[in-house]
């Protein structure tokens, strides 16, 4: 009996263990290839947020460049590592916790399975990580602001302290709807198309290092498409504020804006900066699904299990 007991105790050990090290894997895996695409999301967020036409990867670049120096391709770098430790971590590792529950009576998880586990990850994961989300973006906009109108962030904490003693806390969920939205769509194709792009590439291609690239091709593709209209009503929302004169906010809200913005500045506003978006989104995906699954190989052979 006391045999049975201490085995049933290891494994509950190991589970937990397991369960730990997919949170812990995932956000290694969104920090170590958001180094790589950190100055496509500057250049994004700073194309979004221009309203003025004719603004392009390169013409933004060039600006950034010249104005603030390569250092300028990384503002918010510490807030978007934030992201990665919050945000990724979290909404990558209730994916891998929640999509076993979604297995069929086959042992399998249909594809509407792991679309309804995105969904769930990147909803939650979302509403708890929106201070952040809200202190990248307005950090990442400051260098486009006059300088007697910038926020000039010191960090996360202080970008918080500062937005509820100015705005109040409510300001630190501004845009949650959008970001919500966001959440729920781009962990729904990003990872739910990523599991299903290789279970349906795998008799082709085998498993290995062709396999995950066009398995995260694909992903960031999809996603891309998907989720970039969310993006820019987010960025506008977490950005925008107050006219002076009248007090009144330019959007009410995510609705708002996306009726708002494709009646002003024409339908493919709504996908304004897919160049950038993709590099960034696109590469991300491809680096984090490649680290993420070198990460855990090498978890998998410490734990002899390979």
């Amino acid at each position: 009996m006391s045999i049975g007991i201490q085995r049933s105790h290891r494994i509950s050990v190991d589970t937990a263990v397991d369960t730990f090290a997919k949170f812990g894997l995932a956000g290694l895996s969104g920090a170590s290839g958001w180094l790589f695409v950190h100055p496509f999301d500057v250049a994004k967020v700073q194309m979004q947020i221009n309203q003025q036409p004719g603004a392009t990867l390169t013409s933004t670049c060039r600006k950034l460049l010249a104005s603030e120096g390569v250092a300028g391709l990384y503002a918010g770098l510490n807030f978007a590592m934030w992201r990665q430790a919050t945000y990724t971590t979290s909404r990558m590792g209730l994916y891998d916790v929640l999509m076993p529950m979604f297995k069929g009576s086959d042992g399998k998880v249909s594809a509407i399975g792991k679309m309804a586990a995105g969904v769930a990850a990147g909803g939650i994961a979302a509403t708890a990580c929106c201070p952040v989300e809200v202190g990248l973006i307005r950090a990442q906009a400051d260098s486009s602001l006059p300088p007697a109108e910038r926020r000039n962030y010191k960090g996360l904490f202080d970008a918080i302290r500062q937005i509820k003693t100015t705005e109040g806390v409510p300001a630190l969920w501004r845009g949650v709807g959008p970001t919500v939205g966001r959440g729920a769509v781009v962990s729904m194709t990003q990872l739910a198309s990523y599991d299903q792009a290789k279970e349906m590439l795998q008799p082709v291609l085998g498993d290995g290092f062709p396999l995950f690239v066009a398995s995260a091709l694909a992903s960031g593709l999809i996603y891309c498409t998907a989720s970039l209209p969310l993006d820019i009503t987010k960025t506008r929302i977490q950005n925008m504020k107050a006219d002076p004169a009248t007090g009144k906010m330019p959007y009410s809200g995510m609705l708002d804006a996306l009726t708002q913005i494709p009646a002003k500045e024409g339908v493919l506003a709504l996908w304004k900066g897919f160049p950038p978006y993709f590099l960034r989104s696109g590469g991300h995906t491809i680096t984090m699904f490649l680290f993420k699954e070198m990460y855990t190989k090498w978890y998998e052979q410490a734990r002899g299990r390979r």
